[in-house]
């Protein structure tokens, strides 16, 4: 339960979002460096039919989560996400660990990741500087935006949405017009003998990390100017733009590229090329793209610029609640400067300490766990109401196939790799352990 001081304290807070401005966060939050490489890891394992069928299934659990989600800021129309949702309708002890988990990873990685990306490619035009110091230079610009106020804030994401949405449609446009639209006949490299189930579940950890970001706009709930209409609304409008568009690029990539093609992508920071520069290149010659390189660093820039934005509205949101020191709460009418600075540092860390691939498939573990628990708490209302309207069957229906779905994906990978199981329990460990040290909020919870 929320204690008058704190309902007064959020409600404070400056509401300058609506239904397109979230839309936008949610868009560009979902655009980064996962829908341009996936791909090309899948066609190892893969061939063009499971590819599209992977992303496919992708987005209906996406799909899934957006129904899921949008009951849960109806219960709850504040920031915070999953921390949120967990501690007001589970116990704050669960709610605490999804906390921990944005804190240490679900934000500042695909800060880092994206950041990485953009400088990746910005070295193709100012040679000889490392893209990690280009990625450093990225995440501290983006930094020092956040934290300047929220209509600047704003401006420089909305700035970045339209650019990004660019790029898409623009590489959507070459695709189908220069692309061929013959079913393709290639086979994958590594050639299996019967269809490779292990393998296909792995495949939609990077699905998922490309489609992370369908529930960004929950994060800020408190600064919309109707939460329990508009973050559903901006979520499934977001969603399903990019679901439609992930499906033809990725049409575009399995139509026109090889597996031995794909395979450029394990070598992504040595070459700074991605699929959509081996497809532009061979459409329309080297001068594409050199434009599609301009255009790969507004949209990377856009991705981690939506996460710089959504993920310290969490800590802020636990700083209010007594979870972490208050100087991370922030104060009203202004960005969590202090929650946008931690999160900068910890990206700064985890660009430092890890490989894009490494990275990718934990992030989507990570994701796909918090969202699968948020998920399972629908059942728990459902059981018990406690005064909240029970969710309908059709909620009901897509948070029991969230929950499926997420538990085969963690199932698979935790028997593929040891350093998920270890990334997991490591995360879980140290939150735990913060938790019960940490001083129960007596003031602002009861």
């Amino acid at each position: 339960m929320t204690s008058p001081a704190l309902a007064a304290d959020t409600a404070q807070q400056t509401r300058h979002m609506d239904v397109w401005s979230g839309t936008g966060l949610v868009v560009s939050s979902m655009v980064g460096a996962g829908v341009f490489l996936s791909a090309g890891f899948m066609s190892q394992d893969l061939g063009p039919g499971t590819i599209l069928a992977a992303w496919l299934i992708g987005a209906l659990i996406a799909l899934a989560g957006v129904r899921t989600y949008s009951q849960m800021t109806r219960w709850a129309p504040r920031s915070g996400g999953e921390y949120r949702y967990l501690a007001d309708l589970v116990h704050p002890s669960l709610g605490y660990l999804a906390g921990w988990g944005s804190l240490l990873l679900g934000f500042a990685a695909p800060v880092a990741i994206n950041a990485l990306a953009a400088g990746t490619f910005a070295a193709l035009f100012w040679p000889g500087i490392d893209p990690r110091i280009w990625g450093i230079v990225w995440i501290v610009m983006l930094t020092a935006l956040h934290a300047l106020g929220l209509r600047t804030s704003r401006l420089t994401q909305n700035a970045l949405v339209a650019v990004d949405v660019s790029l898409l449609l623009g590489f959507v446009a070459v695709g189908l017009t220069f692309g061929t639209w013959h079913w393709p006949t290639w086979q994958p490299s590594n050639v299996h003998e019967a269809f490779p189930v292990a393998a296909f579940v792995q495949s939609l950890f990077f699905v998922a990390y490309a489609f992370a970001g369908w529930n960004t706009s929950v994060y800020v709930a408190s600064e919309f100017q109707a939460p329990e209409r508009d973050v559903p609304r901006s979520m499934r409008i977001g969603t399903l733009c990019v679901a439609a568009l992930y499906l033809v690029v990725n049409w575009v990539f399995v139509a026109n590229l090889t597996p031995d093609d794909g395979r450029a992508v394990f070598e992504y920071e040595a070459r700074r090329v991605t699929l959509g520069h081996l497809v532009v290149t061979e459409l329309i010659g080297p001068a594409g793209g050199v434009v599609m390189s301009l255009l790969v660093i507004c949209a990377f820039t856009a991705a981690a610029s939506a996460y710089t934005l959504a993920g310290p509205r969490v800590y802020a949101e636990m700083a209010r609640d007594g979870f972490l020191p208050r100087w991370m709460r922030g104060r009203s009418g202004r960005p969590p400067v202090a929650s946008v600075l931690a999160q900068g540092v910890l990206a700064l860390v985890i660009l430092n300490t890890h490989t894009l691939r490494e990275a990718l498939a934990n992030v989507g573990a990570i994701l796909t766990l918090f969202a699968a628990l948020v998920a399972l708490a629908i059942f728990k209302v459902w059981w018990r109401p406690e005064g909240r309207t029970p969710p309908d069957a059709l909620t009901l229906a897509a948070a029991a196939a969230y929950v499926i779905a997420a538990g085969v994906m963690l199932y698979v990978g935790f028997r593929a790799s040891v350093t998920l199981v270890v990334w997991l329990s490591g995360m879980a460990g140290v939150a735990l352990v913060a938790y019960a040290v940490t001083p129960r909020p007596d003031a602002t919870r009861q």
